[in-house]
């Protein structure tokens, strides 16, 4: 049959419009989503206390008894951003300094009320002011004192380890080589028999 010219003009309209289709790019619009990671690194708080070497206090006593002291250094290191506090109290349940059968007794001296040795008592104290201490009332310029019969310095007897043990320091921030002094102090007098006479105390650094 036949094909007018009016339908080759058709077809040919519908080819070249198949022909324009298939030759076009095909458009598509592109979509997103974001989510977001949290990056938590927790640095753990540390904590270290070191002291000095063993506390050595030298006595050569008269009939009237007399005064010796020495002092110890406690460190403290910390990158806990709250800082740290430092107690002390003793070792065992004995705060007598002992030689055999025989002790140097703790002074009834409180860091709250602290008293003035009598002989045969030994004490410690720090000095006045020292950052978040329980109250005491020692000399903040003390320095030591070698066989002093007229000593006025006062001191705290120390807690047994199942007492309470007495606030040192209390800080707010992180501390680098952060020191406490510690004083420590005996009168005896001629009755006091002779030797070494020994006990062992701790130091707590907690942080807050």
């Amino acid at each position: 049959m036949a094909i007018s010219v009016k339908q080759r003009v058709k077809v040919a309209g519908w080819a070249a419009l198949a022909v324009a289709v298939a030759s076009s790019p095909l458009t598509v619009s592109a979509i997103a989503d974001t989510e977001n990671t949290v990056i938590n690194a927790t640095v753990d708080a540390v904590i270290s206390v070191t002291t000095g070497t063993p506390i050595a206090i030298s006595l050569t006593p008269t009939a009237g008894g007399v005064v010796s002291s020495a002092s110890d250094t406690v460190t403290v290191n910390t990158n806990n951003s709250a800082g740290y506090e430092l107690t002390l109290k003793d070792t065992d349940t004995s705060s007598n300094l002992v030689s055999g059968g025989n002790n140097i007794t703790p002074t009834s001296g409180t860091m709250a009320a602290s008293t003035t040795l009598s002989n045969g008592n030994w004490g410690f104290a720090i000095a006045t002011g020292t950052t978040g201490a329980e109250t005491n009332n020692f000399d903040a310029s003390y320095s030591t004192e070698t066989n002093n019969a007229s000593s006025t310095s006062k001191w705290a007897g120390m807690p047994t380890s199942s007492g309470t043990a007495y606030k040192l320091k209390d800080t707010s921030t992180t501390a680098t080589n952060d020191t406490t002094t510690v004083w420590y102090a005996a009168r005896v007098n001629t009755s006091q028999a002779s030797g070494t006479y020994t006990d062992t105390v701790t130091y707590t650094a907690t942080t807050n």
